[in-house]
This record gives structure tokens, C-alpha cells and sequence, in this order.
């Protein structure tokens, strides 16, 4: 293999000048810096990553920390994150089902010197598991994290206001009594989500009925079993929203296995509007979070951190929702709203 000593030898320059022509540092001139390169590409020559981390104190390699890896969401935020980084030429370093505080220290530690920069979306994650565990220079962005500390970059999805608004557009079709398929009980995104659907009924009049707040987990077999149970119910719920699109694809399957018409019968729709939302039969309504943009955006957060040396300002950002209005909920084509 050939080594920087080899490059330096062949191209009549010292080995520190080699180093500062691939690590972009200390002056050297564009004719060396030209000759340099040439030479190295005759002879085949890589730059070995961790002696220029070393030399550099850069990585080129940022992580991306996800409580999963299983579904249309994650997999667009991970889509999101590594086009970004790519195209910043880091390296995207990824690691998920971190599902208790840990756990979460584990890949933290294990993250620890790998990595320039971590993107965190993690239900469990707290301050001070955060300080003890990371160097404070360390750059961090919380995706849909809820910490109580200035002390990092945030972006959150604004979960309550895009519940109030699907509640009042169900409501807006004449219907009163609307379920809620709600996520895992002590996450927070979930139970913001169930705080807007109330706010939202409790100011048009319409009662809040315990039995129509149903658990689904976050899956589509969650939904698919909450979906029965509401159909169970008498009178039954004449609209069904569910806290996520997987949720909602679930109780979409069960309402078709008891022959429900939708929206005839029963008006649906979800949360985080996922590529597929747009190909189910019916087509489904559901709040727009621009999930590849989530992604995007955290890296493109990460990046400004990271080139500031964590030394920033530090932002604390709601990113707003809209709604994907489709035939689900029986909104005709033309009242369509993206």
C-alpha cells in the first residue's frame, strides 16, 4: 500500500507538505498543491481517515441516533439526513432502537470521538444524560426531542397544532363524535397530539368520550387492533383520526375487513403524511410534517454547528404542519389542499 512517505519521496516534497495538501491546512502553494495530487493519483495513493482525524481533530463523519428503522418515516428522515450530509461530504454514521436512557448513554459513548456532530430523535433523551456522557463541544441537534436546556439546537414538529387543525377540519365535515388512535403513552409527540384533538373538541362543543381515545402504539397492527375495538363501540365514532399514518394504514385494513365504507361510513385520517399515503385506496388525508426535510434540515443545522465549533447561537425551532386533505376524510379532488 502506498504510504504519504512514497507520495512525498516521488513528488520531491516533505511529508508535512503532503499532509497539508490533503488535509486542506498551512500554506502551500497551487503549482505543489497540483503536483502533489497528480503524484498521489499516479501511485494510487488514499489518505489514511483516521491519521488525518488525528492531524485534522475532524472526523468527516457525522451520526444520526433514531429510536427505529422501520417505516416510511424514518426511512425518509434517514433519506433527508444522508443527501445532506453527502453532499457536504460527511459521512453519515447511524444508530437506532435506543429505547431507555441506556441504551441511549451506550450510543452516546460508543458515538463519542467517531463523529463531529450527532442528530438525536429520541423519546428518553434528557439533559443531563447529555452532558455527562458528551464532550461540551461536541455539536448536538434534538429532532423531535423535548429537553428542558438552551444549551442545544432543536427542531420540533409543532404535533399540537397539527392535531387542533385535522380535529377542526373532521369536525368541519358534520362529524361529532371523532376518534383518536393515539401513539405510546409517555411519548411526547403523542400526547401533544391527543392534547390538540381535545382542545380542539372541547372548543367546537363536542364531547370528549374516554372510550373514543384509543391506544395503537405507533404501528399499523396497533391501528389495525384499535380500529376494531372502535367499531365495537356503540354508538360507534362516525370519524377515526389516527396519531401517525402507520396507525391510520392499520385501521384503514381493519374498517375494509368489516366492510366499512370510507369516508361514507367512517371519515380517516393520520399523521406525518408518508410517500404512501398518496397510492392507498382510498387516498389518505393526514397532517404534513415534510419528513425529508426533517432530515435535511437537522443535518444542514448540524453542519452550521459544526462549522461554528459549537460557539453559535443556538436555536429552538417549531416547524409548522399543514394539511394533505384527500379522499379519506371525503374531501372531493378539487378541495384538495397540499
Amino acid at each position: 500500500m502506498t504510504t504519504i512517505k512514497d507520495v512525498a519521496r516521488e513528488a520531491g516534497v516533505s511529508t508535512a507538505t503532503v499532509s497539508r495538501v490533503f488535509n486542506n491546512i498551512g500554506p502551500v502553494d497551487k503549482d505543489t498543491q497540483r503536483h502533489v495530487r497528480l503524484v498521489a493519483r499516479r501511485l494510487k495513493y488514499v489518505p489514511n481517515a483516521l491519521g488525518r482525524g488525528l492531524s485534522t481533530q475532524r472526523t468527516d463523519a457525522i451520526g444520526l441516533l433514531l429510536p427505529d428503522l422501520f417505516g416510511e418515516f424514518f426511512s425518509e428522515v434517514l433519506r433527508g439526513s444522508d443527501q445532506t450530509a453527502q453532499q457536504s461530504r460527511y459521512h453519515l454514521v447511524v444508530s437506532s432502537s435506543h429505547n431507555n436512557r441506556e441504551e441511549i448513554r451506550a450510543a452516546l459513548t460508543t458515538m463519542r470521538g467517531r463523529v463531529d456532530g450527532l442528530v438525536i430523535m429520541s423519546a428518553h433523551i434528557d439533559a443531563q444524560t447529555l452532558i455527562e456522557t458528551l464532550p461540551p463541544a461536541l455539536p448536538v441537534v434534538l429532532l423531535n426531542c423535548y429537553v428542558d436546556s438552551s444549551g442545544f439546537d432543536m427542531l420540533n414538529v409543532d404535533n399540537f397544532g397539527g392535531a387542533y387543525e385535522m380535529t377542526k377540519h373532521l369536525l368541519s365535515h358534520g362529524h361529532q363524535r371523532i376518534a383518536i388512535i393515539n401513539g405510546i403513552e409517555e411519548n411526547v409527540d403523542a400526547r401533544e397530539r391527543l392534547r390538540g384533538y381535545g382542545v380542539a373538541m372541547r372548543e367546537a362543543g363536542a364531547s370528549v368520550d374516554p372510550a373514543l381515545q384509543v391506544p395503537g402504539h405507533f404501528s399499523e397492527a396497533g391501528g389495525y387492533d384499535a380500529a376494531r375495538r372502535l367499531l365495537s363501540r356503540s354508538p360507534r365514532p362516525t370519524a377515526i383520526f389516527a396519531s401517525n399514518d402507520s396507525m391510520a394504514i392499520g385501521a384503514l385494513s381493519a374498517l375494509r375487513d368489516q366492510g366499512v365504507q370510507i369516508p361514507e361510513e367512517m371519515a380517516l385520517a393520520g399523521f406525518d403524511d408518508v410517500p404512501i399515503a398518496t397510492y392507498l385506496t382510498p387516498t389518505l388525508t393526514s397532517v404534513q410534517v415534510g419528513i425529508h426535510h426533517l432530515g435535511v434540515r437537522a443535518v444542514e443545522t448540524l453542519l452550521h454547528a459544526v462549522g461554528n465549533r459549537n460557539a453559535h447561537c443556538k436555536q429552538q425551532i417549531l416547524l409548522p404542519t399543514k394539511l394533505s386533505l384527500r379522499e379519506s376524510c371525503g374531501c372531493k379532488p378539487k378541495d384538495q389542499i397540499h
